[in-house]
């Protein structure tokens, strides 16, 4: 379970920021390929990921009426999902079926999720825009998912856009895109990134103001690190 507190660290930093603390660790394929904001995001986006997976569809097994049965994966997940999550698509990062549409994401976000990932695309993308709801997607796509997509498993692991996600990890999201945390780091890695954060506000504060970045950025001269802390106190950060 994500803490409350690494939930409000993690609004305050930016997935470049946790890109590069996850770098330290070893981890090179956390950001999702190719997915961006439908709409610009004026907050972070912040949740554990739910999951589900399409495979490619089968034209005898794909018809419209398979809605009618109240199991069927991918409205299951729309009800399923946990308020506080992010649902994450797998859709083979293939675009030309929509991974969901207007009224299905509009259900997620009155059942209080935290936002909604494809590597595939969404319909009804103009609406969804105007939601104020976190959603990221390759690009608009208007066929119904039925035509290629076949819903198959909810809350497994999956890969979207190339980064391996598994139910739990923790997802965040703003305007440069969408990056996954391993659950078990989550907690360390928000609090690493926000210590980052206000450094590296100081820096752009620093270099604003005409200042060279070698000492400063990285911080190997001891003078900047003490700079750092006397614009922390006074800026309570």
């Amino acid at each position: 379970m994500l803490k409350p507190q690494s939930r409000d660290k993690l609004k305050t930093v930016s997935t470049a920021t946790v890109a590069t603390a996850l770098f330290k660790r070893g981890f090179r394929t956390q950001m999702i390929q190719g997915v961006r904001p439908l709409a610009p995001m004026t907050e972070s986006m912040v949740g554990q990921a739910f999951t589900l997976r399409y495979i490619p569809a089968r034209e005898d097994l794909n018809k419209l009426d398979v809605f009618r049965d109240r199991s069927h994966p991918q409205r299951k997940a729309i009800e399923d999902c946990p308020p506080g999550h992010v649902m994450v698509m797998d859709s083979r990062k293939d675009p030309r079926a929509a991974s969901a549409g207007g009224i299905l994401i509009t259900r997620l976000m009155k059942r209080g999720a935290a936002g909604i990932v494809t590597d595939g695309g969404f319909r009804d993308s103009e609406e969804i825009g105007k939601l104020g709801f976190p959603a990221y997607h390759a690009r608009p796509s208007a066929p119904t998912n039925l035509t290629l997509h076949h819903a198959i498993d909810i809350n497994v692991p999956i890969a979207c856009g190339d980064a391996p996600v598994f139910p739990g990890d923790v997802i965040l999201g703003d305007n440069d895109g969408v990056i996954v945390i391993p659950a078990h780091l989550a907690d360390e890695i928000a609090d690493e990134a926000f210590e980052m954060t206000a450094y590296e506000d100081f820096v752009t504060e620093q270099v604003q103001a005409g200042r060279g970045i070698f000492g400063l950025y990285p911080a190997t001269d001891p003078k900047s690190l003490e700079e750092f802390a006397v614009w922390r106190k006074k800026n309570g950060r």
